[in-house]
């Protein structure tokens, strides 16, 4: 029997074993979002995934490219001087998990690289799936 291996990520771990996302219902989705000045807010850069037991699994990139997965409630937002601030809460109709909400994920599937780790989780729901990445040290998500 071959054993299965194991790309964790070298400064960030592996994260949360994210196959135990599988069979949990999608209740809500936060985010964080970077507002400039009086621009539309940017974002998310992360979101945290509460399901209908209010366990919360935070999804985010890291600064070495790597996709964080994690169990971890949602943090408050900041204020970064001239740089903006970060905003956190709902996102509602804003990301491909909007579709999704009250639905069951039903499979997991992760991609890592050796050197970095997981570099993308795709979870798949009875309406399609939805794609999270690290893309060019962001957090992309994209319905497929």
């Amino acid at each position: 029997m071959e054993s299965e291996k194991v790309y964790e990520c070298p400064l960030h771990g592996g994260g949360a074993a994210v196959r135990s996302l599988a069979g949990r219902l999608l209740a809500e989705v936060v985010g964080s979002r970077l507002v400039c000045g009086g621009d539309i807010p940017v974002g998310p850069l992360d979101v945290w995934l509460i399901d209908d037991r209010e366990a919360t699994v935070y999804v985010t990139t890291g600064s070495d490219g790597c996709l964080i997965v994690e169990e971890s409630e949602p943090h408050h937002g900041y204020d970064m001087g001239d740089s903006g601030r970060v905003t956190v809460g709902a996102v509602g109709n804003e990301t491909p998990f909007a579709d999704h909400i009250g639905e069951s994920v039903l499979a997991v599937r992760e991609e890592h690289e050796p050197n970095t780790g997981r570099v993308a989780l795709e979870l798949s729901f009875p309406g399609g799936r939805v794609r999270c990445e690290s893309w060019a040290g962001n957090l992309r998500l994209s319905s497929l």
